[in-house]
């Protein structure tokens, strides 16, 4: 009943939109735009459908996500140490939690020091032995890599230097590779159904975590879902479906570029 109190007054809070009607897959990947709590009711409103045995997490680490338990909202706050993680306000994600409490949860996120110390090397050099099981043995075609890179330059708005996103797309592609690995991992695990809270770049269905995945295991059920923002494009990337939300109310993220 806790549960269900905390998710209605988050969706009152931000409003919910077209109803959403999933079909049976092992693992959905469920995509968003990180500061948009629209999304973040989206997510956690399909966490109640799906009722999944595991969640994997892009925003956790490990050990942090051992560490999820039934808790208020400021104390798993803290127990996740969510103030000094760099991602947006704990409040738009605890629904996400309250709908899966009952579920095993995983963390995908790329450690800190690993991603220091990333930097002259491939994704294949920093996730080891199963890297030709999940994609990420081999360097991208030339024109992928081109694509890739400017999609990377682009989203930083082109205010990085341009021998950096060499990098940028490597740590995407280690990153994507982490996220099947533990959906995969999870899936064995528990059986499924296996639910993935994470950017749309990485639900993305063409080159994202998913095809990771199915590089894996090409006989895992997958559903991946992109969510946009009203007015604004839609993610790209083959999604199974796309929904869309109010925009978030945010400052021009480049400024912090200038």
């Amino acid at each position: 009943m806790k549960k269900l109190i905390v998710l209605v007054a988050f969706w009152a809070q931000v409003g919910m939109a077209q109803e959403v009607a999933l079909p049976e897959a092992d693992v959905f990947f469920l995509g968003e735009v990180h500061d948009n709590p629209g999304h973040h009711a989206r997510q956690a409103e399909l966490l109640v459908q799906i009722d999944p045995k595991a969640v994997v997490w892009e925003m956790l680490g490990d050990a942090q996500a051992k560490a999820v338990a039934p808790a208020e909202q400021a104390e798993l706050a803290q127990v996740l140490n969510w103030q000094d993680s760099g991602w947006p306000d704990f409040n738009m994600y605890y629904p996400i939690f309250a709908a899966s409490f009952d579920a095993r949860h995983y963390g995908a996120a790329v450690p800190r020091d690993v991603a220091r110390g990333m930097m002259g090397k491939t994704a294949a050099d920093v996730f080891g032995a199963e890297a030709a099981r999940f994609g990420v043995e081999a360097p991208l075609p030339e024109q992928m890599q081109e694509v890739r890179e400017a999609m990377q330059m682009a989203a930083h708005c082109n205010a990085m230097p341009a021998e950096m996103m060499g990098f940028m797309v490597e740590f995407q592609r280690l990153r994507d590779a982490r996220l099947a690995q533990e959906a995969l991992a999870a899936l064995q695990d528990t059986g499924g159904p296996v639910a993935v809270i994470t950017g749309n770049g990485h639900a993305r269905k063409d080159w994202g975590a998913p095809a990771a995945l199915l590089q894996a295991d090409p006989e895992v059920r997958i559903f991946a879902l992109g969510q946009a923002e009203e007015g604004g494009a839609e993610p790209e990337g083959g999604f199974d479906l796309i929904v869309s939300s109010p925009p978030a109310k945010r400052e021009d993220p480049c400024l912090a570029f200038r």
